[in-house]
């Protein structure tokens, strides 16, 4: 007869208490003897469901990837970032009323409180700029009239300033390391748009602010990730919004989650010269290194994503010159997906930081700015899943995140340490 742990008993649903009783049961252990005995332990949470969600769905074995009921490709087609920011925010596309609403609120928060410039300007010049997006999150929410205001409304509010000053930060810090003065946000340029300005200091032609614009559209969510469970986590203690995109900010800043495009463009400066990519990929993974920008948690096929931006790569590196970049991008995924083929491993396939890296490096975007770009689309999603966890809006009502862990330490047995006074200790 085989014995159910608590724990695995209550990855099935049932609580400690609902368990108890059941125990007197003469069915019980023939009925979940039956069932699947399953580890949940120490494998990232990779498919064990945690919660409800009506803010984005994905098929990882078709490749899919659904907002609010809407699939990405026409999203990324048809669409506009404001438009599917109000969509993820408020559930429900904005007719044009809405949205000209919507988009005067966010050029309305653009500007950042002089104390948030004082900020950027004493901090070092050689810091990364993930840590000084997540270090100013915080000072921003001092700013904020709504802090306290825990109404749907005031998040609402809260999460549309967010949106709007996370790439003036950006913007301001870029500038500001270069010994730079920065420049005023442009109440006439889109949110795409103006982000180039204040980072370039020149207006973009409206094909790449367009292009822009469908990448953060492209990463504005993607369900249950690790930084969106980091903020979700985080608000279901009632702590607020800033504080939940902070968390946020700091999971996408690992090189396993948002830092791998900067990887990825590192990998295609070093293989410039390279002239034997194929050699290169079967070397790199018989030392049992990563192709970055290869592989996904979830898709066992192409990111649907990585494919608008794969032909967004072809048509910039012919505009800017740099078709050399996207031809040894091509090179890198056929290679890899041939090597990881011979090892039975079909499901290996490109990400979408494999080609938002090259595809912002053509637009001059500096590497190290790359996955803050992520985070300023992603402010979207994660202000979407924090009002959704604040509000029980997928799930019925708020619960606070408190998962157990099994204790494995045996020290003088499992509860049998004796505390000695230092004097009495030996090594």
């Amino acid at each position: 007869m085989e014995y159910w742990s608590i724990g695995v008993l209550e990855y099935w649903g049932l609580s400690h208490h609902s368990i108890t009783p059941s125990l007197q049961h003469p069915g019980f252990f023939k009925e979940v003897t039956m069932a699947e005995v399953v580890n949940v332990k120490n494998i990232g949470l990779r498919g064990v469901t945690v919660a409800d969600t009506k803010v984005s769905f994905i098929d990882g074995e078709k490749g899919i990837l659904i907002y609010r009921g809407y699939r990405i490709e026409e999203l990324a087609e048809r669409s506009s970032f404001m438009e599917v920011a109000y969509l993820l925010l408020e559930g429900v596309l904005p007719d044009k009323k809405q949205l000209e609403s919507f988009d005067r609120a966010v050029k309305a928060a653009r500007e950042l409180p002089g104390f948030v410039y004082d900020s950027l300007k004493r901090w070092p010049k050689e810091a990364k700029p993930m840590d000084v997006l997540q270090a100013a999150v915080p000072i921003l929410a001092m700013a904020d009239p709504d802090l306290e205001d825990e109404s749907r409304e005031a998040n609402v509010r809260k999460a549309i300033r967010l949106i709007a000053r996370m790439p003036i930060v950006v913007a301001a810090y870029h500038r500001i390391r270069q010994g730079e003065t920065p420049f005023q946000p442009d109440e006439s340029l889109p949110h795409a748009a103006n982000f180039l300005w204040l980072l370039h200091g020149r207006k973009p032609d409206s094909e790449t602010a367009r292009d822009l614009d469908t990448c953060l559209t492209l990463h504005a969510d993607h369900t249950f990730n690790a930084s969106t469970f980091a903020c979700r986590e985080v608000v279901s203690t009632r702590a607020h919004m800033y504080a939940g995109v902070s968390a946020g900010i700091g999971a996408l800043s690992g090189s396993l989650h948002g830092g791998a495009n900067a990887q990825v463009m590192r990998m295609l400066l070093d293989l410039e010269s390279e002239k034997d990519i194929p050699g290169w990929v079967r070397k790199t993974l018989e030392r049992g290194d990563r192709i970055m920008g290869m592989g996904h948690a979830v898709y066992k096929t192409m990111d649907p994503r990585a494919k608008f931006l794969k032909e967004m790569g072809a048509r910039l590196g012919k505009k800017t010159g740099n078709e050399r970049l996207h031809q040894l991008s091509m090179l890198i995924e056929q290679a890899g997906l041939a090597e990881f083929g011979r090892r039975g491993k079909t499901e290996i396939q490109p990400n979408v930081d494999f080609y938002s890296a090259p595809v912002y490096h053509m637009m001059g975007i500096p590497g190290d700015i790359m996955t803050p770009i992520f985070a300023i689309s992603r402010a979207s999603g994660w202000c979407a899943h924090i009002i959704e966890e604040k509000f029980g809006e997928a799930q019925g009502k708020p619960a606070l995140y408190r998962p157990q862990a099994e204790y494995v330490g045996q020290y003088c047995g499992l509860m049998g340490c004796t505390y000695e006074g230092i004097n009495r200790r030996t090594a």
